[in-house]
């Protein structure tokens, strides 16, 4: 596919291309998560005070957002191997990222100073710590190269 203005190209190692793909192989699993499940509760934030508005505001909308969410989780998995991303592509890898970040953050306990002093590689956790920060990460390069370079922009190892 030939190069448009405006496409992202992601320069990714195939060791860092890896947990993407992994972690939207499964995002059925991943949101078929009880709905009571705190790590959801960022990822399925109420809309209304009111319980009564809130059940018909889910009944109404629920099933379109987490289609959503899924159609995102899969474009992420089926373009982690692209060089180039289109505007609807990368669109789909932010939400996706989101995401993510939303449901592993709160399992992880992660909090805004949870990398003050550093990463702790003996942490019990650390392979999930890492993960997040790498989540994070090209998240965070992504929204940059996006808003940096209103023609060609990448995400890249540096």
């Amino acid at each position: 596919q030939a190069p448009h203005p405006g496409d992202l190209v992601v320069r990714l190692s195939p060791e860092e291309r890896d947990p993407l793909r992994r972690l939207a192989a499964e995002p059925e699993e991943l949101l078929a998560e009880e709905p009571a499940d705190p790590s959801l509760r960022r990822l399925r934030p109420r809309a209304y005070e009111d319980e009564e508005v809130e059940r018909e505001f889910r009944a109404l909308m629920g099933a379109e957002l987490e289609a959503g969410r899924l159609e995102n989780l899969r474009g992420l998995g089926a373009t982690v191997g692209e060089e180039r991303l289109d505007a609807e592509e990368l669109d789909r890898w932010l939400a996706a990222l989101n995401d993510l970040r939303l449901v592993l953050g709160p399992r992880l306990d992660v909090t805004e100073d949870l990398f003050a002093d550093g990463f702790d590689p003996a942490a019990p956790n650390a392979y999930e710590l890492a993960v997040y920060a790498f989540l994070t990460w090209v998240q965070e390069a992504a929204v940059q190269a996006t808003a940096g370079n209103l023609g060609t922009g990448s995400v890249e190892d540096d």
